[in-house]
């Protein structure tokens, strides 16, 4: 039989193929969910009962062993890497931008403010900016009227927005990348030395 690539398979190909699998159906999906559940809580029940097992299921425990994007930005070591994996996808512009507004906050002269806050805007706001972040036209409007007075709070809404979109698109790809996992297992080797 000649290979095929899947692209080349057509769509009635596949629902043959796919003839002598049992689907489930709806009612068996909730069935099977209200199940899990229930067990689920039986063995929460169980570890409450018993004191000499610890209080966290291991899921919990598991999902701790990831640093949040929080840990990555204090590292230096973690965020120099994922300033470069950023770079890699061209996607540096939010963490340059989120790095610039720390040091905004960060600022305690009015007049240091004021030009901050310009350079900000021309760099990552601005409509025609150089490295223009993605932010919506609430948010963009909201910064040129606080650019009048600015304030050490006018971009904290840009910030958290492009905070959030970094935890949720960049961070999980960067956890999974190679430069992550060969950073994690130099710092396990070393503290072996």
């Amino acid at each position: 039989m000649p290979k095929l690539l899947f692209s080349k398979i057509r769509f009635y190909d596949i629902k043959d193929l796919m003839q002598n699998v049992k689907r489930p159906r709806r009612i068996d999906v909730v069935l099977n969910r209200n199940r899990h559940k229930k067990d689920i809580q039986c063995v929460m029940m169980h570890k409450t009962n018993d004191e000499t097992y610890p209080a966290k299921l291991s899921w919990q425990v598991d999902h701790k062993l990831h640093p949040t994007l929080e840990k990555l930005l204090r590292d230096k070591k973690y965020l120099a890497a994922f300033h470069s994996f950023l770079q890699s996808e061209f996607s540096e512009e939010n963490i340059e931008f989120w790095l610039a507004c720390e040091d905004f906050r960060a600022t305690a002269s009015p007049d240091d403010l004021r030009w901050k806050a310009q350079q900000i805007y021309e760099e990552f706001i601005q409509p025609t900016a150089r490295r223009e972040i993605n932010v919506d036209h609430h948010i963009r409007e909201k910064i040129m009227k606080s650019l009048e007075e600015p304030s050490l709070s006018c971009f904290s809404e840009a910030q958290k927005h492009i905070y959030l979109l970094m935890e949720r698109d960049s961070c999980p790809r960067f956890l999974h990348s190679d430069a992550y996992l060969s950073l994690k297992h130099k710092s396990r080797s070393l503290w072996y030395i």
